[in-house]
C-alpha cells in the first residue's frame, strides 16, 4: 500500500520524572482478584457481533441518526485556536446538501469527480456525497507533478475537480489547457456559481435550500454494492500506472473484517496523519470511525503532530513505520535524557509479569509517556511497510495495543490485520474473517507467493483486462507479488516481494519500469534499471531509506557523436546530469539518488526482460 513520502520533524515532547514511589503502588494489589482473572479464558476467536453492512451510505445514515450530538469531525481553522468539533447531525446535512446540489444544480450524477487537497473538513464531506449516490470518485494526491495530474484527469475522464485553496495555481493552468472539464469546485469556499467555478459551501447551502423546500431525492438514492464508485491510482502516475476500480461492497466488507478483530467505540477518536487520497486512510482512517460512531481529530501538519496530539488526545492512531519509529525514537530519548531508563525498563518487567497473572496497571504507570501522546491513547496501527519488531515490542510493554495491517490498493486496503485479543507483533496479521489467503508453491520454508481470495478485492484495473487477468487467477485469487508464509496460529509473516516495486520506508510504492521507460528515451542511455539500494551500514545518516538507484548502460556510440571522445568521469558526469533533469519530472520520492554505470549487458530473459533478482545479486 504506497503513501507519500513523509519528512519527519523535530518532535518535543516533555521531560519524564517516573516517579520511584510508584513502586509501592504494587503492594496494594488485591492477589485474589488475579487469581479469579487467571480463570477466565482469554479470546481465541473473533468478535461475534461483527457488522454486516453492504454499503457505505447504510452506515454512514445509521450513525447520523444514532449519533446526532455526537463529535464526528475535528478541525483547526487555523494553529492558534482550538479544534473545532463538527457533530454527526451537521456532517450528515452536508453530505445531504452537497450531494443534492452536485446532482440538481451541477448535473454530475453519474460522472466522475477527482477531489484533491490537503485533509480537510471538504475533503471528509466531498468524498462521503460521492459514496452516497453522486457518481465515481477519484482521490487523488496533492503532491503530484502538473504533468501527472494532468494525465490523471485525462485517463479518469473527470468532469469535475473538487479542490483545496493551495491547489489554485495549478488548476488556473488546468482551466486554461483542458476546456472538457465542466466544473472546478473549491473547497472552504463561499464563490457563487460563475461559469465553471464554485464554492462547495456555497454549494452546500443551495443544496440545503433545496432540501428545505422537499426534494430529499439524494437521500433516498439506493446505491448497487457492486457498482464501480472509486477510481484509486497507484503510486506510479504516468500512462502505465493502474487505477485500481472499487465498489460499495470493497469499502463496507473493510469495514465489517475491522469490526470482528478490532472493537472502536464511540467515544474513540482517530488521529488523521496520513494523505486521504489513499485507499489505507480514506477506508480504516475515515469511513471504519464513520461506522462506529467515532471521532476524526485532523493532525494539521507533520510540524504539529506533538501539540495536536496532546490537544486532541486520541485513542487510537492510524500510521506508517516512519512515524512510529520516530516517535519512539525521540520519547526514548527523553527518558535517556531524564535519567528514567532503568526505572522504566524495570517497571516494564514487573507490569509485564503482573498482566501475565491478568491484572493490567501499565497506562497508570506509564501515565507520562502517554500525556505526551494525549493521555488517551490505547491502539496504533501501522501498516504499508515492514516495521522495526523492537518498536511494536515497546509499543506492547507500555501498554498500547500495536497491530498490524496487511494488504494493497487492490483490496481495498485490508486484507489481514492483526486481533487486538491477541496480538502477534513482526507478522502482517491474520487473513480477515471473510478472506482466503493461502501461499502459492511453498518452499522448504513455507515460503512462496501471497494469494488472496476476499470481498473486499477489487473489481479490476481501470480499462485494463489482460492486467487484472494476470493477477487474478481463474478461482478468483489475486496474486499480490509478496512473498512469505503463514504459521500455525494463522499469522501472515511478510519475507520479501516478488514484484519491482520498491517500498519506501514509510510505504510509498516506486514502479522501477515507469522511471526506467523515461530513462531510456535519453539520447545518452542504452538501458538502465531503477532499484532501492540499501544504504551504507558504515553510513552516519539515521535514515533507514533506500537509496533510488539508476543501474545505466550508457550509450558510447551516441555520446561519442555528440561530445567527441570522452573519459569514464566525463561520461558519469553527463549522464547524472540528464539524470537530474529526468528527476525535475518526477515526484521527489521518486528522484533518483545515485548512479551507477554497468559494464558489459544485463543479464535478460528469453524475452528479453531484465533478471532484476540476479543483477542485484552482483556487486
Amino acid at each position: 500500500m504506497g503513501l507519500r513520502d513523509i519528512r519527519v520533524p523535530k518532535m518535543k515532547f516533555k521531560k519524564m520524572k517516573m516517579k520511584m514511589d510508584m513502586v509501592e503502588e504494587l503492594n496494594e494489589i488485591d492477589y485474589e482478584k488475579i487469581e479469579k482473572k487467571n480463570l477466565k479464558k482469554k479470546r481465541e476467536t473473533p468478535y461475534e457481533d461483527m457488522t454486516h453492512y453492504k454499503t457505505v451510505k447504510e452506515f454512514f445514515l445509521k450513525s447520523v441518526k444514532e449519533y446526532p450530538n455526537g463529535a464526528c469531525i475535528l478541525e483547526k481553522p487555523n494553529h492558534k485556536e482550538e479544534y473545532k468539533t463538527i457533530t454527526y447531525k451537521e456532517f450528515g446535512e452536508d453530505v445531504l446538501a452537497l450531494g443534492t446540489a452536485l446532482i440538481n444544480v451541477l448535473n454530475l450524477k453519474g460522472k466522475r469527480v477527482i477531489i484533491i487537497g490537503e485533509t480537510q473538513y471538504g475533503w471528509y464531506v466531498s468524498y462521503m456525497a460521492m459514496l452516497c449516490g453522486v457518481g465515481i470518485a477519484v482521490p487523488t494526491d496533492k503532491e503530484l507533478p502538473l504533468n501527472e495530474l494532468k494525465n490523471i484527469i485525462r485517463r479518469s475522464r473527470a468532469s469535475a475537480i473538487i479542490y483545496s485553496t493551495k491547489k489554485e495555481e495549478e488548476i488556473k493552468k488546468i482551466k486554461e489547457e483542458m476546456p472538457d472539464i465542466e466544473y472546478f469546485i473549491e473547497m472552504k469556499s463561499d464563490k457563487k456559481i460563475e461559469e465553471k467555478e464554485a464554492g462547495l459551501e456555497h454549494l452546500i447551502e443551495l443544496g440545503k435550500n433545496i432540501i428545505k423546500s422537499g426534494n430529499n431525492e439524494f437521500e433516498k438514492i439506493e446505491i448497487d454494492p457492486e457498482e464501480f464508485k472509486i477510481l484509486f491510482f497507484t503510486s506510479g502516475t504516468t500512462s502505465n500506472s493502474k487505477g485500481v476500480m472499487l465498489n460499495n461492497r470493497n469499502l463496507a466488507e473493510n469495514i465489517n473484517a475491522v469490526s470482528a478483530y478490532v472493537k472502536l467505540y464511540p467515544i474513540d477518536r482517530l488521529f488523521s496523519v496520513l494523505p486521504l487520497h489513499h485507499c489505507y486512510e480514506s477506508t480504516i482512517g475515515f469511513l471504519l470511525p464513520i461506522a462506529c460512531g467515532s471521532s476524526i481529530a485532523i493532525c494539521e501538519g507533520l510540524k504539529y503532530i506533538v501539540p495536536n496530539l496532546q490537544e486532541a488526545k486520541p485513542t487510537a492512531i492510524l500510521t506508517v513505520p516512519l512515524l512510529v519509529e520516530s516517535l519512539h525514537k525521540k520519547i526514548n530519548e527523553k527518558i535517556v535524557k531524564s535519567k528514567k531508563d532503568k526505572i522504566v525498563n524495570t517497571m516494564i518487567s514487573v507490569t509485564n509479569a503482573l498482566k501475565g497473572a491478568g491484572i493490567d496497571i501499565k497506562k497508570k504507570v506509564f501515565k507520562e509517556i502517554y500525556d505526551n501522546l494525549g493521555g488517551n491513547l490505547r491502539i496504533i496501527v501501522s501498516a504499508a511497510a515492514p516495521i522495526d519488531k523492537k518498536v511494536g515490542v515497546w509499543l506492547e510493554n507500555i501498554g498500547i495495543t500495536f497491530l498490524q495491517g496487511y494488504g494493497l490498493t487492490e483490496t481495498a486496503p485490508i486484507s489481514a490485520l492483526t486481533p487486538e485479543y491477541k496480538t502477534c507483533v513482526g507478522s502482517a496479521g491474520k487473513a480477515i474473517v471473510q478472506a482466503d489467503i493461502k501461499v502459492k508453491d511453498p518452499n522448504e520454508n513455507g515460503e512462496g507467493e501471497i494469494l488472496i481470495k476476499s470481498p473486499t478485492l477489487m473489481m479490476g484495473y481501470y480499462e485494463d483486462e489482460e492486467e487484472t487477468r494476470k493477477v487474478i487467477d481463474e478461482d478468483g485469487y489475486f496474486n499480490s507479488g509478496d512473498i512469505g508464509y503463514i504459521d500455525d496460529d494463522g499469522y501472515i509473516f511478510i519475507t520479501g516481494r516478488s514484484k519491482n516495486v520498491i517500498v519506501t520506508q514509510n510505504g510509498k510504492n516506486i514502479y522501477p519500469e515507469e522511471i526506467e521507460m523515461i530513462l531510456d528515451k535519453i539520447d545518452e542511455i542504452k538501458e538502465s534499471m531503477i532499484y532501492g539500494k540499501k544504504p551504507d551500514e558504515n553510513s552516519k545518516k539515521e535514515e533507514k531509506e533506500l537509496i533510488i538507484t539508476a543501474r545505466v548502460i550508457p550509450d558510447y556510440e551516441k555520446i561519442e557523436e555528440l561530445y567527441g571522445k570522452l573519459s569514464e568521469k566525463e561520461i558519469y558526469d553527463i549522464v547524472w546530469k540528464k539524470i537530474k533533469e529526468v528527476n525535475k519530472q518526477l515526484t521527489s520520492y521518486k528522484s533518483i539518488k545515485s548512479l551507477e554505470i554497468k559494464e558489459g549487458e544485463f543479464e535478460k530473459t528469453s524475452t528479453m526482460k531484465i533478471k532484476r533478482y540476479k543483477e542485484l545479486n552482483k556487486k
